[in-house]
């Protein structure tokens, strides 16, 4: 059976070019970073070149790229970190209606434990307006979290002009970048953002290995103790194997950003357009211009999307109902919610993320598939 992978949004193929610098540092240069005989200072060299890699992509500096576990511990070391370091300025956190679970759920812990957080709504789009954040800054705010892009449905938000706002209002400004780094341009010098996320897996790197970039000032409370890895802010020997995968795989991607995304633009349209040619009934579940290219979140009218998606995964289609991080749970997305849906049209919907292992070939042999399947269930 043909099997196609069409949840790249949820977790990347590792690319072999990165499988071969990892490799390495598994097999002979595999002593602690923090050691200091040869073995410890080629996996340090092996580190500071992904930190290296990394800070030249985003226009940071070096001592600004703190390596750890992946976008979840990023994110809660950024809205944590920020809330415990600032408590004594203020106690008011904004964030979003349709972030991810990463952050909506760490803010809710800090309300358990008296912060206070605005939840700012999206437009039907999912996108904040960032007029709100303005006007929901108050003398006790510290920190505004909004996403670069949304994990869900695509869209895009203008973090440049949120970053120019929170900057001239003396507010911290974190946004959560791991659907975007290396798929769009981020400078953060820019976007005026103060911490930023980023995670491995996303980007045909390897799980389990995550960055947070934090200007230089600013404070920060560490969430694991230990020893002094990652100056001071994250203890834990360092996963050097990862952390050479994601430089690399950022490298690569750097390099092919542009092609890529003109690439995937292209196949993307290609294949809305072919599946409102021959599926009536269904929904752009997102921006039609300022969305990630490759990104389709799509409802089709009078169905399941979980009867959909094992349809299609046993006729060897992979597929997603939304964040792989929420998978299991039997209510509608949040984001889609948030965004206004119905409950039937949010449970409705389909998740189509492209990837660079994708080719026109895999979208016709997809579409002689989504009709049948899609006419069966309504059918049933």
């Amino acid at each position: 059976m043909k099997r196609i992978y069409f949840d790249n949004a949820a977790s990347t193929p590792l690319d072999k070019r990165v499988f071969e610098e990892m490799k390495n540092y598994f097999l002979a240069d595999y002593g602690n970073a923090s050691s200091v005989h040869t073995y410890g200072k080629k996996a340090r060299i092996g580190i500071e070149q992904s930190r290296e890699n990394i800070a030249c992509i985003i226009n940071a500096k070096e001592s600004e790229i703190y390596f750890t576990s992946g976008g979840t511990e990023s994110d809660n070391l950024a809205v944590k970190g920020i809330a415990y370091a600032y408590q004594d300025r203020g106690n008011h956190i904004i964030t979003s209606s349709a972030e991810h679970t990463a952050v909506v759920k760490t803010c809710k812990f800090l309300e358990s434990i008296g912060f206070k957080v605005t939840y700012l709504p999206v437009d039907k789009y999912g996108m904040v307006d960032p007029a709100d954040v303005k006007k929901n800054i108050t003398e006790k705010t510290i920190l505004v979290s909004i996403m670069h892009a949304n994990n869900e449905v695509g869209t895009i938000n203008d973090i440049e002009e949120i970053g120019k706002i929170t900057n001239e209002m003396g507010v911290l400004f974190h946004s959560d970048a791991v659907q975007t780094f290396t798929k769009l341009p981020i400078d953060v010098e820019k976007c005026k953002v103060d911490l930023l996320t980023f995670s491995g897996h996303k980007i045909y790197g390897p799980k389990g290995t995550g960055v947070l970039f934090i200007r230089k000032n600013v404070m920060i409370q560490p969430q694991i103790h230990g020893g002094s890895h990652e100056r001071n802010k994250r203890a834990g020997s360092e996963n050097v194997p990862g952390i050479v995968g994601i430089g690399k795989a950022a490298e690569i991607k750097i390099e092919e950003m542009e092609s890529e995304y003109k690439r995937l633009k292209e196949l993307e349209e290609y294949f809305w357009t072919k599946i409102n040619e021959n599926i009536n009934d269904v929904y752009l579940n997102s921006h039609i211009e300022k969305r990630l290219p490759g990104f389709l979140n799509i409802s089709f009218g009078d169905t399941d999307s979980e009867a959909v998606l094992l349809s299609l995964d046993l006729e060897g289609i992979a597929v997603s109902s939304g964040s792989a991080c929420l998978s299991g749970s039997s209510e509608p997305s949040p984001v889609l919610a948030a965004m206004g849906l119905s409950i039937e049209r949010a449970k409705s919907s389909i998740r189509i993320t492209l990837g660079k292992q994708n080719t026109k070939e895999d979208i016709d042999y997809a579409l002689t598939v989504f009709p049948k399947i899609v006419k069966r269930i309504r059918e049933l």
